[in-house]
């Protein structure tokens, strides 16, 4: 009988656990269920108001693709929901919008609720904010007026760098460039691009009356969009030839092309973007974390230094005074944050982390390794935000990179310090080792020294080369957002490579002479190429002073060199054709 008893009682428990179990599942079925039913809501909304926009437009189909087609994206399709829901509800902000902000903040600080009458007043707060003028915007109105009348007269007067560009120095010939020497072949190589075959609607979409046709229906060079005409202009020498028109044509396109989607880009120390076009080009977002008038903090690390995007926009100027031409183009943009990032990115990490500050600006951060957090946001006015677009060079898969790290990298470490740091004789061991012991690679680093000087551009750590074209080719000046941020200090460890080397090219040598002499004043030249932007003025006047002060370092440093080791040895003479790798055997034995 007690036998009995416990086994009933046994199994009494068994039953209650196993019910306690099916509870517990369910419980889990239920909450997973309302938690989609949550994520799904915003989307059943932005469903309804369509439908509803659509019927009220007098039976015309208000929809952006035809009935047989599926919409390009999910962003863009939320983003013609949300116009058709503000057009249907005229002077009140977007519901889902705000929605999605809020969501997204993740701060407690934000100071959206769904309460339609405390919307309505923040609407009309911030139309009044928009009329009012914000803090710091009547000198950086009268910073863009000023520099509207410089351009002005620049174009109404004489030309400094129309005069440089006539010089003898800047119309120097390349050798005769055959297929070896080109990155793309024209005929082969260029079908592998996107639509580079018979279908033109990727150079002026939503223009066909503009749109070029060659006799035999094949596309031509001239009706590549203008980032493809920059890829293949890329050579042994250059990225880009003199006075090649397409350049003026990207830069302008890197400030009207539409933006159609913004990812993050995966590695590097701080937030970049890659921005998507509708011509099929990409190019590089770093948008504006510092003001023009900001240095650097003097106890700043160089590797903790912010990265600047009128640097980026200045040294591609810089690189094209000095005739160097191995900075991809390089524009600065006014991106409007909510149209042209969050609401056409498919990137959710990115999307998580927009939000509205308590002065109602829109924010967000992304993800990297440094300053991305809410407390190093970056905050638009309300949504407009400054930025630097760098057109992409050709794909890897097409043109591939070799990576070298460059011999004077520092230690990127508080207490180490890089053995050219502690070594004099450091330059006598990189001159016996390749590539440096033969062509011009030692005398490319020697341009690539200068430039960052010019800068105060401490973070070079790596440079890339084309590797079609082996050892014999350019160095491309690549990641330049930390130049530009001392104009009060000079950095004389970036001069190191020169002052151990003691190696230019004469083609170098005789431009920096030329760019010291009053006709032709470095910070002049720089002012003037920098008002083409629509961002200008993009460094104040300190910064380009800096520049001749630092040019006449340089000079100095050279005429040093001359004086101790003599002329020959030092100026190296390129100016009668190009010196091929296989020249001399490079500086090695001195």
């Amino acid at each position: 009988m007690p036998y009995r008893v416990v086994a009933s009682a046994l199994g009494l428990k068994m039953i209650l656990f196993r019910k306690f179990r099916v509870l517990i599942l369910m419980v889990f079925l239920v909450a997973c269920t309302m938690h989609i039913m949550i994520d799904l809501l915003p989307k059943l909304e932005k469903r309804a108001a369509g439908a509803s926009s659509s019927a009220g437009g007098g039976g015309g189909c208000s929809c952006a693709h035809t009935p047989g087609e599926e919409p390009r994206s999910w962003a863009k399709q939320r983003a013609r929901a949300a116009a058709a829901a503000a057009a249907a509800e005229p002077g009140w902000p977007n519901k889902h919008s705000l929605r999605l902000l809020q969501d997204f903040s993740n701060e407690p600080n934000s100071n959206l609720t769904s309460h339609s009458r405390e919307k309505v007043t923040e609407k009309a707060e911030s139309e009044k904010r928009a009329r009012q003028p914000q803090p710091g915007s009547e000198k950086r109105g009268l910073m863009r007026d000023t520099a509207s009348g410089q351009r002005l007269r620049a174009v109404q007067g004489s030309s400094r760098l129309k005069a440089l560009y006539e010089h003898p120095l800047y119309k120097t010939d390349l050798p005769h460039l055959s297929e070896d020497d080109t990155l793309f072949n024209l005929n082969n190589d260029i079908r592998f691009y996107p639509k580079a075959g018979g279908q033109q609607e990727w150079h002026n979409e939503g223009n066909v009356e503009e749109e070029e046709y060659s006799p035999t229906g094949e596309a031509t060079a001239e009706s590549y969009p203008n980032w493809l005409r920059f890829h293949i202009g890329i050579n042994r020498y250059e990225l880009y030839s003199r006075h090649n028109p397409v350049i003026g044509a990207l830069l302008k396109d890197l400030v009207s092309q539409k933006i159609t989607s913004v990812a993050m880009k995966s590695g590097g120390t701080q937030l970049k973007l890659i921005m998507s076009f509708q011509n099929y080009g990409q190019a590089l977002f770093k948008p504006m974390k510092q003001t023009r008038e900001q240095e650097t903090p003097p106890d700043f690390f160089y590797f903790s230094d912010f990265e600047r995007h009128n640097a980026e926009i200045a040294a591609f100027h810089l690189d094209r005074v000095l005739d160097f031409r191995r900075v991809p183009p390089v524009a600065g943009r006014l991106v409007n944050m909510t149209r042209e990032i969050r609401d056409v990115t498919r990137d959710k990490k990115l999307w998580r982390t927009f939000f509205v500050s308590p002065a109602n600006n829109i924010c967000f951060y992304g993800e990297c390794s440094y300053y991305c957090s809410t407390e190093h946001a970056l905050c638009g006015k309300p949504d407009q935000i400054e930025g630097s677009l760098a057109a992409f060079l050709p794909d890897l898969a097409l043109a591939k990179r070799k990576t070298w790290r460059n011999p004077w990298r520092r230690s990127y470490h508080k207490r180490k310090k890089a053995e050219w740091e502690v070594d004099p004789d450091y330059c006598d061991e990189v001159k016996q080792t390749p590539p440096y012991d033969r062509g011009t690679r030692l005398l490319d680093i020697m341009d690539m020294t200068i430039f960052d000087f010019l800068m105060g551009n401490m973070d070079r750590h790596h440079y890339e080369t084309f590797e079609k074209f082996g050892n014999e080719t350019f160095i491309i000046h690549l990641d330049n957002g930390r130049g530009f941020g001392k104009h009060s200090h000079d950095e004389m460890s970036i001069l190191v490579p020169l002052t151990q080397c003691c190696r230019v090219k004469r083609s170098t040598y005789l431009r920096l002479q030329l760019l010291a002499k009053e006709e032709f004043k470095l910070s002049s030249l720089m002012e003037e190429s920098l008002l083409q932007d629509q961002l200008a003025p993009i460094l104040i006047q300190p910064h380009l002073e800096a520049m001749d002060r630092r040019l006449r370092l340089v000079l100095k440093v050279l005429a040093d060199c001359v004086e101790k080791e003599g002329f020959p040895s030092v100026v190296e003479n390129d100016l009668d054709g190009q010196p091929s790798s296989h020249h001399h055997q490079a500086h090695g034995g001195r």
